[in-house]
């Protein structure tokens, strides 16, 4: 091998090194991260009959349950309805944006009940986290 080479290979070893050393270093600072779930329970029985909620456990679980609106009235579907809840969620959204929290997930789920019976939710869950 010539001496050319060898201080190809030695620089290259070289390069690696430091990029495996750093890029494999943990930080010195733990960092603390808080969670926080908002569900929102959005009933789809007809007639305003079922309870829409938006439920939240903040910090120092204190729990929050802001009143939503059903998705159905007597006459059906209700636009309406699902634009005020969405306004609700939105502005939930951006008020915990505003104080620091990331929206890290979003989950979804409908009950529909069975064919005895018109009961039904649609369910979302928030999950926001928070680095301290």
């Amino acid at each position: 091998m010539n001496k050319k080479n060898y201080y190809k290979i030695v620089l290259a070893f070289i390069l690696v090194s430091i990029v495996g050393f750093y890029g494999f270093k943990q930080s010195g600072e733990q960092k603390n991260t808080s969670w926080l779930q908002i569900t929102a329970v959005e009933s789809v029985v007809p007639a305003g009959i079922g309870r829409s909620r938006m439920i939240s456990i903040d910090e120092n679980g204190k729990m929050e349950e802001i009143k939503m609106k059903n998705f159905f009235s007597i006459a059906g579907i209700n636009f309406s309805n699902i634009r005020a809840n969405d306004l609700k969620i939105t502005t939930k959204i951006q008020e915990l944006t505003n104080e620091g929290w990331v929206l890290d997930d979003v989950t979804s789920g409908v009950f529909s009940g069975n064919e005895n019976n018109s009961n039904g939710i649609f369910i979302t869950r928030y999950l926001f986290k928070k680095e301290n």
